[in-house]
């Protein structure tokens, strides 16, 4: 007899994006932002006081707490914080699925959902991501639906009012996933005060540049709110986060000159890899989805790891022939470019 349940034995976890070890490696596999956070977020942290770091933070997340109420107006008893927004997800999981209230969403998307339906032992509904998956989640009816907006990894972003009309036939709980909704030109939280089945999800990995500290949130009226709670770590976010996710929230302006450059550069990847008849779909994200129709994917990658430039490769159905491309910085990106056109001359 093992250890482990026997769900556990059974199932593969999920993986997180490679690593590298250099430093001056071009990174860009894991949809951080390349450039640093709010001087004011370095300066926080740099005056953390001595009981700050002895004692438990403030449970709820305190100052995060409140500027995230501030700054996405909303009243403090819509808004939780969490350890990056994993933690929502697996929140989630915990409070409203089990072997008899599965989990329904379109793929593919973010890899980790059916990592935490197994740990739930909750059955997970994947449908194909089409023009109708909407429609086809509303039938289902699920007690907990989720839809990525803009999706991870397709780029793509599902217009609010049919986001909108799914909560309105949902009779259970609609988790939707923004964590790539700074770099995308509308969101869902004006939902959240429309319908008492609706969950947002922000990180501040992406457009903050806090992927570092893990610091995210869900907004929600306060019914759901309330039994997110009952489930949450008793401190979940550290003293350091609680610091460093309110004054990056609180510095919108620097947020958006940050992410204004991310959107501008990839503009700029998208017209470069389409020039060397890569095909890209257009992106709502900070990452974009390439489709080398030369080379297979995996071997691009490959080819590219060797030169220390890392994008991500999923050998996932769907996604097998293609490679997802953080936009880092014009310098990052122009080494991608040059290695990606050298590579490809040679076959």
């Amino acid at each position: 007899m093992g250890y482990f349940r026997e769900t556990i034995e059974k199932m593969e976890g999920y993986t997180p994006g490679f690593q590298p070890k250099n430093p001056d490696a071009v990174k860009l596999n894991t949809n951080e932002n390349p450039y640093p956070p709010s001087p004011k977020v370095l300066e926080a942290i740099r005056g953390i006081r001595d009981f700050q770091v002895r004692r438990y933070p403030d449970p709820m997340g305190g100052a995060f707490h409140q500027a995230a109420s501030e700054v996405f107006d909303l009243p403090e008893d819509h808004v939780l914080c969490v350890n990056g927004g994993d933690e929502l997800l697996n929140y989630a999981f915990r409070a409203f699925c089990d072997a008899d209230r599965p989990a329904a969403w379109a793929e593919p998307t973010y890899s980790l959902y059916p990592v935490l339906a197994r740990l739930q032992d909750c059955r997970a509904i994947q449908i194909d991501r089409n023009e109708d998956s909407l429609e086809e989640l509303a039938r289902i009816n699920a007690p907990l639906t989720i839809v990525c907006n803009p999706n991870a990894p397709t780029c793509d972003f599902t217009p609010v009012d049919k986001i909108a009309e799914l909560a309105s036939r949902l009779e259970g709980v609609l988790l939707v996933d923004e964590a790539y909704v700074d770099f995308a030109q509308d969101n869902c939280l004006r939902l959240v005060r429309d319908f008492a089945n609706v969950i947002v999800l922000r990180s501040m990995s992406k457009g903050y540049s806090l992927a570092g500290m893990r610091a995210g949130l869900g907004f929600a009226q306060p019914t759901l709110i309330e039994g997110l709670v009952k489930v949450k770590d008793s401190y979940n976010i550290d003293a350091v986060t609680i610091t460093a996710a309110a004054e990056a929230l609180r510095d919108q302006a620097y947020h958006k000159d940050c992410v204004a450059k991310i959107i501008a550069e990839r503009s700029r990847m998208i017209g470069e890899l389409r020039k060397m008849e890569i095909a890209v779909p257009d992106s709502t994200t900070n990452f974009v989805l390439a489709q080398s129709i030369q080379m297979p994917a995996e071997k691009l990658f490959k080819l590219l790891a060797e030169r220390d430039i890392y994008v991500r490769y999923f050998k996932l159905p769907g996604l097998e022939d293609k490679l997802r491309i953080t936009i880092g910085t014009p310098e990052q990106n122009d080494q991608l470019l040059r290695a990606i056109k050298e590579i490809l001359s040679r076959e």
